[in-house]
């Protein structure tokens, strides 16, 4: 799918407060490491990842967005009132009804005439959200909009940690559907997109590929509730085979769909789960690491947040600029997978 109008306006983002790195998650799970003789280091070693941040204790993922949200409306210079769409496209949500959207357009004093819903599609949400809103604004039905995402991790690793102290039963086997638990972050990240106008200074979303691969939708699952059961479950060697194997085919689609090569490409912004993950995937798609904004070793894996912070954060250190094309590649359990190209002129 190609894209003639719909300009990425502003995007922005918000660092939870809390710091927490591997090495104090490992002196919190020292009574496993112990019976198992596992080596100190071994978590930030097989991820790649040093620390991660979390919100303050009671943080919702809707406050976290509105955070996001409102500095990227002020950025735009925006009055709240204009936005005619948002899009939350979390992981997290505040509860199962009402769509955490709702909370979020009242906390940013949103127009009760803006179309709000909620996006759920594991760690592609964000990516799918500006792919929905894209094609509102490309057809016309709206001339812009705000896609929102706030992810707390701090449940999840939290509940992680108590259950892997507690159950003596685990061997060197059975923890490892866990570990992918242990890498994830908090984060919120916000963009404003709207129509194009003419002589157009920001950047331009151009193209969309997406493929999926749901014969290996088992591979991780998470909100698993009761028994000894741990909150999520990751066969992560098989799900980084499969994942790098679907983003491989969107790649494919994606330089037909563009007519971009790899050479075209001058930046890519990738879901980053892990370091090995990332050599892989630059390896059998024949892409330059050089071209690979990294953040994965200070966020962790902030799921759906994780590719749009990122390019955030390049175009802030001047990474990405003007003159340049990017590509967001996304990678969701489930498995989906999609590529958005991104011109700035």
């Amino acid at each position: 799918m190609r894209y003639s109008y719909v300009c990425l306006d502003t995007i922005a983002y918000e660092l939870p407060p809390r710091v927490i790195s591997s090495e104090e998650i490992e002196r919190r799970l020292a009574p496993l490491y112990e019976r198992l003789r596992l080596p100190h280091g071994r978590l930030q070693l097989m991820s790649g990842i040093r620390e991660r941040r979390l919100w303050s204790e009671g943080t919702r993922p809707s406050q976290a967005a509105a955070l996001a949200g409102g500095k990227a409306l002020r950025a735009a210079g925006v009055d709240p009132e204009e936005v005619q769409c948002l899009l939350f496209t979390s992981v997290s949500r505040d509860m199962m009804e009402p769509a955490t959207a709702t909370f979020v357009h009242s906390l940013l004093g949103l127009s009760p005439a803006a179309l709000v819903f909620d996006i759920s599609n594991a760690c592609l949400g964000f990516l799918d959200g500006m792919v929905t809103l894209a094609n509102m604004i490309e057809l016309g039905q709206v001339d812009n909009g705000l896609v929102v995402s706030g992810e707390t991790a701090e449940t999840l690793l939290d509940s992680t940690l108590e259950a892997l102290v507690k159950d003596t039963t685990l061997t060197r086997k059975t923890v490892k559907p866990a570990f992918a638990s242990l890498t994830i972050g908090s984060g919120a990240v916000a963009l404003y997109m709207r129509r194009a106008r003419a002589g157009e200074d920001r950047p331009m979303l151009r193209c969309v590929a997406w493929r999926a691969n749901t014969a290996h939708a088992g591979l991780c699952q998470g909100g698993k509730q009761g028994g000894d059961s741990i909150l999520m479950a990751t066969d992560s060697e098989e799900l980084l085979l499969r994942g790098v194997e679907t983003a491989q085919a969107v790649w494919e689609d994606f330089t037909r769909v563009s007519g971009w090569a790899e050479a075209d490409v001058d930046r890519f912004f990738c879901h980053q789960v892990g370091s090995a993950h990332a050599r892989l995937l630059f390896q059998t798609l024949g892409l330059s690491p050089q071209k690979n904004f990294e953040t994965l070793s200070f966020l962790g894996n902030v799921g759906s947040v994780s590719a749009p912070i990122t390019m955030a954060m390049s175009m802030e250190e001047g990474f990405f600029s003007r003159g340049e094309r990017g590509a967001l590649l996304g990678i969701g359990s489930g498995i989906n997978c999609m590529m958005l190209g991104v011109e700035w002129r």
